[in-house]
C-alpha cells in the first residue's frame, strides 16, 4: 500500500534518511552533495530549517510502511509560481507509482495554494526524471538553468500550467 505523508519539523531524522540515501544513490540529481549534509553539515537545526521553509510542502512515501521517496513543493519566484524540489525514490520503489503520486501531491497542493504554474529542473541527463516530467505535462521552457558542476552546462528548467482549485 502506498501512502503520503506531510513533514513537518519534528519528522527531521525520517527526512534526513531519505535525503541522504539520495544523495548516496543518487548524486548526479541533485545541485546538493552528499558530502555537503554529512559532518558538520548533519544538525539537526539544518535538517529543521530545511522542513521549515515558509509556505513549503514536504512529503514522504510509504509503501508498505517503509519510506521510498520525498518531494517538496516551495514557493517559487513569482507569487503564480511553485518549485517542485528534492524529489526522489528509492531504486527498489521505483516503477510502482510513487513519483507519480508524489508529482500529483504537490500539483495539488500548489493549485490548492492558487499557483498558476508548477516549475522544476532536472539535469540534462537525467532521462528517467525528464520522462517523468513530461508524462505528466511538464515542458522545458528554454530557460536558462542553474549552472551544472564544474560550470560546463545548464540544469533543464520544465514547467506545467496548473489549473487553480475553485
Amino acid at each position: 500500500m502506498l501512502e503520503l505523508r506531510t513533514l513537518e519539523a519534528d519528522d527531521w531524522p525520517l527526512w534526513r534518511e531519505l535525503r541522504l540515501a539520495a544523495l548516496a544513490e543518487a548524486p548526479y540529481a541533485f545541485g546538493s552533495t552528499l558530502a555537503q549534509w554529512q559532518g558538520s553539515g548533519d544538525r539537526e537545526e539544518r535538517w529543521r530549517a530545511r522542513l521549515s521553509i515558509p509556505g513549503a510542502h514536504d512529503l514522504i512515501a510509504l509503501l508498505d510502511g517503509r519510506p521510498v521517496g520525498m518531494a517538496s513543493g516551495v514557493p517559487g519566484e513569482g507569487a503564480g509560481t511553485v518549485e517542485l524540489i528534492s524529489l526522489w525514490v528509492d531504486p527498489s520503489a521505483r516503477g510502482k507509482g510513487v513519483g507519480d503520486h508524489l508529482i500529483q501531491s504537490v500539483e495539488r497542493w500548489a493549485a490548492e495554494r492558487g499557483a498558476a504554474t508548477l516549475r522544476l529542473s532536472v539535469k540534462p541527463d537525467n532521462r528517467r526524471a525528464t520522462a517523468l516530467y513530461e508524462r505528466h505535462g511538464f515542458t522545458d521552457t528554454g530557460e536558462p538553468g542553474d549552472l551544472l558542476p564544474g560550470g560546463v552546462g545548464r540544469e533543464r528548467v520544465m514547467a506545467k500550467r496548473l489549473t487553480t482549485a475553485v
